[in-house]
């Protein structure tokens, strides 16, 4: 089935499955304000005490343990980090800052009501990282980490969910993907909620944001990948048609599908097997299913490579695991 070109429609939506895009540069230096400001009496010229400094935002942050734990297990760039006061008894949050400390983190020690202010949901638990830009990746980094063999991106075309596109992050993590290229234009981009609705994979797979989703898809040809779009409207399914090999798949947006001249440049089109009356899955759950499917066919020549996780890693793993 690979090859024909005549069954291409356009406007493909989620419904079949969906998206894609690609770029990255990385966030900026870390830096406090301390200055402290003193006030003259009148009249005596003695300076009155000096006022606690408050927190600045330069950029975003991550709260709770395990994401902190994520964020140094991928050695994510950190502006610095801020600890509530009080919680000096905590070995699990003592053990967290240490391993911030070895990392060459800046650790903050501020009100408990300071977190509070910046928290997102309220949830925590002591300490928040302030981090800046996200360092997107360049579609050629993906290229490098797929290497010669069989190898899977996943491409979203203007996919605007950001739930979704956390959930397609986390599952593209998990099955071992070389990366996710996304529009830098009308389309999810990360955020710290990504973060939260990754599960921490974005700390942990290259993100790359490039201009214009069939071009790079072109690119992605250079380099050996088979273009596989996803739609309802494909003749065969994916167990027809074997998304063995080096594998670029495409995804289109919830509402619009995949874009004409995106499904133009696709090699091929396929669709999940259905047998239920329900419309179809979403845009997220169809990549997962896809992605899965990927990993099957491909698992015996892709073996454990890439399974490991480091010592360090592991350690960390277990102080975030104690939430």
């Amino acid at each position: 089935m690979r090859g024909g070109r005549g069954m291409r429609q356009q406007g493909d939506s989620e419904k079949a499955l969906g998206g894609g895009k690609d770029s990255r540069d990385r966030g900026g230096a870390f830096g406090t304000d301390d200055a402290r400001k003193r006030d003259a009496e009148k009249g005596g010229g003695v300076r009155s005490a000096a006022k606690r400094s408050v927190i600045r935002p330069t950029g975003d942050f991550i709260e709770g343990r395990r994401a902190v734990t994520e964020a140094l297990r991928a050695g994510f760039p950190v502006k610095r980090a801020l600890v509530a006061e009080g919680e000096g008894k905590d070995a699990a949050l003592g053990q967290l800052v240490d391993y911030l400390h070895a990392a060459g983190v800046p650790v903050i020690t501020r009100p408990r009501a300071e977190l509070d202010a910046i928290s997102a949901h309220g949830a925590h638990q002591g300490i928040v990282l302030e981090v800046g830009a996200f360092p997107y990746a360049e579609l050629s980094d993906i290229v490098a980490r797929a290497g010669e063999g069989p190898a899977l991106v996943v491409v979203l075309d203007h996919v605007t969910d950001a739930g979704n596109f956390g959930a397609i992050v986390r599952s593209a993590e998990v099955v071992g993907a070389a990366g996710v290229v996304i529009a830098n234009k009308r389309a999810a981009e990360v955020t710290v909620a990504t973060y939260k609705t990754s599960a921490g994979a974005v700390m942990h797979l290259p993100i790359a944001r490039v201009p214009n989703i069939a071009r790079a898809l072109e690119g992605l040809k250079q380099a050996g990948f088979w273009c596989v779009g996803a739609s309802e409207h494909a003749e065969g399914s994916c167990w027809e048609s074997p998304l063995t090999g080096r594998i670029a798949l495409v995804m289109g947006s919830e509402g619009e599908g995949i874009s004409r001249l995106v499904l133009e440049t696709c090699d091929d089109l396929t669709r999940l097997p259905q047998r239920g009356v329900t419309e179809s899955l979403n845009v997220a759950q169809a990549t997962t299913a896809l992605a899965y499917e990927w990993l099957r066919v491909n698992i015996a020549e892709l073996g454990d490579a890439g399974a490991a996780v480091s010592d360090q890693g592991r350690e960390i793993a277990a102080v975030g695991a104690g939430e």
